[in-house]
């Protein structure tokens, strides 16, 4: 029996309306009927909970921790061969074609669920289709945390790019990711001075030099970098990705105010169907409202995003966000969750982490 199950089984033999057990352990009703219907997983919190209300001497607290560890959700369901095929295709062909509106929808799917679909419209792609759908994959490779893979995606996706003259984009992207994984700093700065060289006009390049400055501690550096970001952004019309950016490096110099201002501008402008990238923004604001002399109520959001979020969003980028707040809010009580949700993860929590 699943968890969600089990607690609607215990809820009902005590006699309790979803309210009144919402009311007594101090959840939202409807976050209680998802995690009965099985569209919301959870947590060890509200399973300790639910038991000393229901009288279940545990079981719910057993039930939950039984459940199957999360994988990294790679593309088990795909052939083994699939990625080499698609990747030995793709650098045969690195044509030059027209460029394209494409994929707008791609950040409302869940990456395990995404992967096989790119690699299904990367046969016969070419010119910028084919750059958007290898950065694609490159990405979605790297939130699945199949690093190798993805690099080898990453080097095809810059060949692809510099035919068609998206060097710069690209390398970006790609800073961006490796600034998850923890790539070396010096490595990533290099891409990103090259994508910068590639692209003096746009500003996702700017965005990743600056966010590389700030993590290497570079604090005049990337100072410059933001303000030189901010100027384009002023003629730019807003998006959640410039404002997301112009706030994480905010965080990184430790202006709290400022980044949290920004953030919650991202997260206005951040489509609802983008799950992914809104819990990663609530992961990000959380980080800003700790370093803005609010710890408690940051760790409170992270929690949140993590126990409300479905199982196939939690990826690799949403838990180096999460480690992220763990590293600023450690001291407070209750961080031990947040501990318990990275260690479920897989990650080893604090290990081989780089910090301001």
């Amino acid at each position: 029996m699943t968890f969600g199950s089990l607690l609607r089984q215990c809820r009902q033999t005590a006699g309790l309306s979803l309210r009144q057990l919402a009311a007594q352990v101090g959840y939202d009703h409807s976050y209680l009927s998802q995690v009965e219907r099985g569209q919301r997983p959870g947590s060890a919190d509200l399973a300790r909970l639910c038991d000393e209300q229901l009288g279940t001497a545990g079981r719910l607290t057993a039930t939950f921790a039984q459940r199957p560890a999360r994988t990294r959700q790679q593309a088990d369901a795909l052939e083994a061969g699939s990625l080499e095929a698609a990747w030995r295709g793709l650098v045969g062909t690195l044509d030059a074609g027209a460029p394209a509106e494409l994929f707008s929808d791609c950040r409302a799917v869940p990456p395990a669920a995404l992967l096989p679909t790119l690699l299904a419209q990367l046969r016969g792609a070419d010119g910028t289709e084919a750059v958007e759908l290898s950065a694609l994959i490159a990405e979605t490779l790297t939130r699945l945390d199949d690093r190798s893979t993805a690099r080898r995606w990453w080097w095809a996706a810059r060949s692809a790019a510099d035919s068609v003259g998206y060097g710069g984009t690209v390398r970006a992207r790609e800073t961006l990711c490796g600034l998850s994984e923890r790539r070396a700093l010096p490595e990533l700065l290099e891409l990103a001075d090259e994508a910068v060289g590639l692209d003096r006009q746009s500003y996702l390049p700017r965005a990743a030099r600056a966010l590389v400055l700030a993590e290497l501690g570079r604090r005049q550096d990337a100072h410059g970098a933001l303000q030189e970001l901010i100027g384009i952004g002023d003629e730019l019309a807003p998006t959640y990705q410039l404002h997301w950016a112009e706030g994480r490096v905010c965080t990184l110099l430790g202006y709290g105010v400022a980044g949290c201002v920004l953030l919650e501008r991202a997260r206005e402008l951040c489509p609802e169907l983008w799950v992914g990238d809104r819990a990663r923004l609530d992961l990000c604001l959380a980080e800003c409202l700790a370093v803005a002399g609010e710890p408690a109520a940051g760790l409170a959001m992270a929690l949140r995003v993590l126990v409300e979020l479905p199982d196939e969003w939690h990826d690799s980028l949403v838990y180096d966000a999460a480690e992220r707040v763990l590293h600023v809010v450690q001291a407070q009580p209750g961080s031990a969750e947040l501990t318990w949700w990275l260690a479920r993860s897989g990650r080893s929590v604090g290990g081989g982490s780089r910090w301001r």
